[in-house]
């Protein structure tokens, strides 16, 4: 009798020890591994989203994989990664691309206000730059504007905004956003375009001295300059603010949809915010008397 109620309880251990060991495998917001692609422009928000994830959830390892947005795109549709960081609309035949093959409602999670900006050398005598100039520049054989590379975020991002085509549009290439800052003096007649969080961390060594080597070009529209400034982000009065977003090809909640929930709340926008970016989703502040 003593015997039977041995195997018993031995039978009953050995399937809660089966059972623990499945849990621990199981899938879930506070444990696993993922890839992000990023584009290079917002490469830097993305890798201090991932790091502050990270910390919460010791159990988490996120890789952040820097891949011109378009590839990033076309990547997370083939299962390459959990997580595609995205700025430009898409259209309508990518969006029905999304949904048929990741089999998912096109739902973007929107976390930040960035912006496109025009540089110059800091010792250039030009203090601002026109609508109108960026748009006959962009068509001009001169070449004027250099941008980081072909099916990046910043030239898909300055052609939907002047309702072009990429590959209509007239540019150079210094690849790295990095190259562009070091390298624009050698190019005096020239027009540097980079993504505001290159170098928009306010107390970072490294943006300090990228910041000191150039310019950012106030854009006039309609008579009036808008620089890049947190109310003209937020109001989105600068005419190349773009809104940062993520999607993601998990179906359930595991950690890919427990890193975009996290970045969309308060200690993620915080993070967004020391990024020197504009965070989307504004939480009051309240404070309470006695």
């Amino acid at each position: 009798m003593k015997n039977s109620v041995k195997i018993i309880m031995l039978f009953f251990l050995s399937i809660i020890a089966v059972s623990c060991k499945n849990e621990d495998k199981s899938p879930s917001y506070h444990k696993g591994e993922m890839t992000i692609f990023t584009d290079e422009s917002f490469k830097s928000v993305t890798e201090a989203l991932a790091e502050g994830y990270m910390i919460n959830y010791p159990e988490t390892k996120i890789k952040v994989v820097t891949k011109k947005e378009d590839l990033g795109f076309l990547d997370l549709l083939h299962d390459k990664a959990r997580i595609a960081v995205m700025s430009r609309n898409l259209s309508p035949e990518e969006i029905k691309a999304y949904e048929e093959q990741v089999d998912l409602k096109f739902l973007p999670a929107k976390f930040a206000a960035d912006a496109v900006v025009f540089i110059v050398p800091k010792d250039s005598p030009k203090e601002s730059i026109s609508m109108e100039e960026i748009a006959q520049g962009m068509q001009s054989g001169e070449k004027t504007f250099i941008f980081d590379g072909a099916n990046s975020s910043n030239l898909n991002f300055v052609a939907q905004k002047l309702k072009k085509q990429p590959k209509d549009l007239k540019y150079s290439i210094i690849p790295g956003s990095k190259n562009i800052i070091e390298e624009l003096g050698k190019y005096p007649n020239k027009i540097g375009v980079i993504g505001l969080n290159t170098f928009s961390r306010p107390y970072d060594k490294e943006s300090e001295q990228l910041r000191s080597m150039v310019k950012i070009l106030p854009v006039e529209n309609k008579g009036k300059l808008y620089n890049t400034d947190s109310e003209n982000l937020r109001k989105m009065n600068y005419p190349f603010t773009r809104t940062l977003y993520f999607l993601t090809n998990e179906g359930n909640f595991n950690i890919a949809n427990g890193f975009i929930r996290y970045s969309c709340t308060q200690l993620g926008q915080m993070i967004v915010q020391k990024e020197g970016l504009q965070p989307y989703n504004l939480y009051r502040r309240e404070v309470q008397m006695r």
